[in-house]
């Protein structure tokens, strides 16, 4: 658990201003987000939480430009991103945005150095193996670069993603559910080093996780319930969140049955 703030950095890394999100119409429609006003300061680690249902998978889809808001507006720096055209967007993200997923989506038939660079590529840039290698080491993997995927354990394949996600030095990397699939020693060395990116690095952090320990690693907590926002936790514990969680659980399912 490591929730001490290091000097903030100036500004907002992302704003989210009334941001709505419905799936379907009429009387079968489904409000994901139900009207969203936050602002994340640049330089920070947020961590997004809720019962099942809450809408916190399309918050990060929204926030990460992977999805669009059905209303509100969206800002990744300065830069309204619900304006923008699906390849500008697509841009955007290459360039200023790292995402982390439970699923991993390294590429098995490339090696590890492969994968690494795969973001520069899809950019249009020209792949920086030295870069590359020194991000390797930086997450502990010095000398894997010619492995593939399949020859690393979970753990060793949630840091090459996190390499990945490094290499274009985003302002901002998403990570859903980073620790999802790993071993509680595994966990605790993926949300260090993504805290490490926080701290030294000055990256922002927004991560989805429904793991009170790992949201212990975050300056802040997020709660949201319903589509709206429930609450926010400054100085995380793993208690404290877990006894969060279980309060709006309980409204959670008291709705459900009414």
């Amino acid at each position: 658990m490591m929730n001490s703030r290091p000097r903030p950095l100036e500004g907002y890394a992302i704003e989210l201003h009334g941001v709505r999100r419905t799936y379907g119409r009429g009387g079968s429609a489904v409000h994901a987000l139900r009207g969203i006003d936050m602002r994340i300061p640049k330089g920070s680690f947020l961590a997004v939480m809720g019962p099942s249902g809450s809408g916190k998978s399309t918050f990060l889809q929204c926030a990460a430009g992977l999805d669009r808001p059905t209303g509100g507006t969206v800002r990744l720096g300065d830069v309204d991103i619900t304006q923008l055209g699906e390849k500008r967007l697509t841009e955007l993200r290459r360039s200023r945005v790292g995402f982390v997923f439970q699923s991993l989506n390294l590429l098995p038939s490339l090696t590890v150095l492969q994968n690494v660079v795969l973001p520069q590529r899809l950019a249009g840039l020209r792949p920086d193996r030295r870069a590359a290698a020194r991000m390797l080491a930086r997450v502990g993997l010095e000398g894997y670069g010619k492995r593939r995927p399949a020859q690393l354990s979970g753990g060793q394949q949630q840091r090459v993603a996190i390499a990945r996600a490094l290499i274009t030095e985003p302002e901002v990397i998403f990570a859903d559910e980073p620790t999802g699939a790993l071993d509680s020693q595994t966990a605790r060395e993926v949300l260090a080093l993504l805290r490490h990116t926080v701290d030294e690095l000055g990256a922002t952090v927004v991560m989805v996780t429904h793991d009170p320990v790992a949201a212990s690693y975050a300056h802040r907590v997020l709660f949201l319930a319903d589509g709206l926002l429930a609450g926010e936790l400054e100085r995380p514990t793993p208690a404290a969140v877990a006894d969060r969680m279980v309060a709006l659980s309980g409204v959670a399912q008291e709705r459900r049955a009414s």
